[in-house]
């Protein structure tokens, strides 16, 4: 059974991040992006199988070229998620700042670096 990659799975390793940097400033055919890594050829022609897989990148053929061309508008599915989460994180935080408000306006026998206050007799 083949796996199914996505857009989260490509970005992941460090490596693939690159080679959509270097792609997204250039269009560049294999030996070009194999010459920006100490690894193998097979390695980098991994990542570029898996970044093809998830869309990040097309593949056109120049004669006996195959050049390597990014589509970073497939990354908006990530966007997206941050957004949500941001969303979610900003709500969370706000909701925890009010009822930290609240909690202090109640208790003043403490000062504002949340130690006591002691009342002279």
């Amino acid at each position: 059974m083949e796996k199914r990659r996505d857009v989260f799975q490509a970005i992941a390793d460090p490596t693939r991040r690159e080679i959509l940097g270097l792609l997204s400033r250039q269009t560049l055919n294999l030996n070009g992006i194999v010459d920006h890594f100490d690894t193998s050829r097979p390695t980098i022609s991994e990542h570029i199988k898996i970044l093809t897989e998830c869309g990040l990148i097309v593949i056109k053929k120049q004669g006996r070229e195959r050049y390597c061309q990014a589509r970073l508008d497939k990354l908006a599915e990530v966007t997206d998620w941050v957004g949500e989460c941001r969303k979610f994180w900003n709500q969370t935080l706000d909701s925890m700042e009010d009822y930290l408000e609240q909690f202090q306006n109640k208790k003043e026998p403490y000062d504002k670096r949340g130690t006591k206050k002691f009342r002279k007799k």
